[in-house]
């Protein structure tokens, strides 16, 4: 079996509200799927969402940069994901968002080959429960504690709130959000590098009586060399966000004892291929990990949902985005209950995809 062809797809979906956080605000979550054909008539699907502002990529860059790689694979064998992933790094360095779309659709095909799901290929069981939390924006406090209670009202069962100015304005948030849900919701933090070191340590300390789950990346990842400081010095444990991008990352921040736990994305870590390679690194060191993304619909968050069943050292799951778009164009792929319960179906492969007439109406490039 031989890739014959590849479509690389802009898939912008308007957001119901704007997703805003230290870095932005975002309207729209501006997507690109990758789809890879081959001459048996299996097809893979993959999808990344590009953020500038932490990857350097756009929809309109990884048009530019997926042709490179696309030229490279036709020919090539898809399970053959090793090859793809070196290949690809030669090509070009960096672009891991488009990088890790590709990888998606790879591991979507070379699952199929194997009959398996795609959780399974990968050497997981659906034996654990996934529950994703959902994300406050960032505003004004009022604002914020308004939408925490009317997340605790849907049923979900943890909040992820984003800070990431003051210590007076990031603590006042907290303070009305605790006001607003109670003392039982777990609530996880998230500021996006927002803070300066003396800001997150004082933070963090203001933020001891308010029973704070994780806070994520407090400082520019830039100043990780910060962190093992701002860890000794803080109540509420440290995840590595944007400091920790691949394996390689990971490897640094364990060795420094600069985090508590890490979080994987997809997209920062060019795919399923190195961010296995994180997680054998973190059980190794004996560090929980989170599972997140960036805005990726249902079609990006059914492969982290795959790769959070690899691991029992995976115990948060951050797969909220979907839920804010305005149309869903995935067939197949995860679904959520009213509690934020994520459901994998057992089916071969990745088991989601984009329907064809709507594949039809995006802007694409097409090699092969």
């Amino acid at each position: 079996m031989r890739i014959s062809k590849i479509e690389i797809c802009q898939m912008p979906v308007k957001l119901l509200e704007p997703f805003v956080i230290s870095l932005g605000s975002f309207e729209s979550a501006n997507n690109v799927v990758v789809v890879i054909r081959t001459d048996s008539g299996l097809t893979g699907f993959g999808e990344c969402s590009p953020f500038l502002p932490i990857n350097g990529e756009s929809m309109e860059t990884c048009l530019v940069i997926g042709k490179y790689l696309a030229k490279m694979l036709i020919g090539q064998d898809p399970t053959d994901i090793q090859f793809a992933a070196q290949r690809m790094d030669r090509v070009i360095y960096g672009n891991s968002s488009i990088k890790s779309a590709f990888d998606m659709a790879l591991y979507d095909l070379a699952s199929q080959v194997a009959g398996l799901p795609l959780f399974a290929y990968l050497g997981g069981k659906n034996d654990k429960e996934l529950v994703t939390d959902y994300t406050v924006s960032l505003d004004d406090s009022q604002k914020m504690a308004a939408d925490a209670l009317l997340i605790k009202e849907r049923g979900f069962q943890a909040i992820k709130v984003k800070l990431g100015e003051s210590c007076e304005k990031d603590v006042e948030r907290i303070r009305l959000i605790r006001a607003a849900v109670g003392t039982e919701i777990p609530l996880r933090i998230d500021a996006n590098q927002g803070w300066d070191p003396h800001t997150a340590i004082a933070t963090l300390q203001a933020l001891e009586p308010f029973h704070i789950q994780h806070c994520e990346e407090p400082i520019p990842r830039w100043n990780f060399m910060e962190l093992p400081t701002i860890r000794k010095q803080s109540p509420i444990p440290i995840m590595a966000d944007e400091s920790c991008s691949d394996h390689h990352d990971a490897k640094r921040l364990i060795e420094l004892g600069a985090c508590d736990l890490l979080n994987i994305k997809l997209g920062k870590s060019s795919g399923i291929f190195n961010a296995l390679k994180i997680i054998q690194l973190a059980e190794e060191a004996g560090l929980l990990l989170q599972v997140g993304g960036f805005l990726e619909s249902r079609l990006g968050f059914t492969a982290a949902a795959h790769l959070a069943l690899v691991s029992e050292n995976i115990r948060y799951c951050d797969f909220d985005t979907p839920l804010m778009f305005t149309e869903d164009p995935v067939y197949g792929g995860i679904t959520y209950d009213h509690k934020g319960v994520v459901s994998l179906p057992d089916s071969i492969g990745l088991g989601a995809t984009v329907e064809e007439d709507y594949l039809a109406k995006l802007k694409k490039v097409v090699v092969g």
